[in-house]
């Protein structure tokens, strides 16, 4: 399956206001994409009709979809969660929203937070910034993840910035992520080099897409049944 599982709409502040849900789909589609994540920060609120849409004539049977978020934790460290699309996201949301550092929005400086139905409408503005952290460590976050059934991928690794390489200077040994998310095999190798003990099974080069153009091309792939095995691990 081509791929891009780390994809913003226009729920995250810093995602363009043209990434709407079918607009984000219909790209993927047109690009030849077969499974995505649209993974906002701290939110699933977006989640909800994506269903519908891929029912739709020109899409149905062509392009399908897991559940995503992007949390970010109290070091800064940002993990992708993932969940099956039969997964009740109402508690996970509800975990999100009691452990994040509310901050309100400012619109004007950091973006619109919207979130839309099935028709692109615009149906509710989060007022929380959600780039804020939760008050959690990343131990916590991915212990969390996994008793909702979720699977945990270390967000672009190698980053300046969110990145957990940065921040404790390699990947802790003891932490019970299920993959890593990088950016170009040149950092791979240099992950893989300096971190001996990696899990390097699930491996993913996503795009960390904020506007429609930057969603992944038709290159990345990974075998359908090996992808939902992590969920059999």
């Amino acid at each position: 399956m081509y791929y891009d599982l780390h994809i913003h709409s226009a729920l995250s502040p810093c995602g363009d206001d043209t990434m709407t849900i079918n607009n984000i789909f219909n790209m993927a589609y047109i690009k030849g994409l077969e499974l995505i994540a649209i993974t906002d920060h701290n939110s699933l609120k977006q989640q909800y009709y994506l269903e519908e849409i891929i029912n739709h004539d020109i899409l149905k049977g062509k392009i399908d979809y897991v559940h995503g978020v992007e949390l970010q934790s109290i070091e800064k460290i940002h993990i992708l969660a993932y969940f099956c699309k039969n997964t009740n996201l109402k508690p996970i949301q509800e975990w999100i929203d009691k452990h994040l550092i509310k901050i309100p929005n400012q619109s004007d400086y950091y973006g619109n937070q919207y979130i839309f139905n099935a028709n692109d409408e615009i149906i509710e503005t989060e007022n929380n910034l959600l780039i804020s952290s939760l008050d959690m460590d990343v131990y916590k976050i991915i212990n969390q993840i996994h008793a909702f059934n979720g699977i945990a991928i270390l967000a672009h690794v190698m980053a300046k910035k969110y990145g957990i390489y940065e921040v404790y200077h390699g990947i802790p040994a003891d932490l019970d992520y299920d993959g890593i998310e990088v950016t170009s095999i040149r950092d791979l190798k240099k992950l893989k080099k300096s971190c001996l003990h990696l899990k390097d099974e699930y491996i993913f080069f996503n795009s960390d897409a904020h506007n429609l153009e930057a969603i992944n091309e038709p290159i990345n792939q990974i075998d359908k049944d090996k992808f939902y095995q992590l969920w059999r691990k």
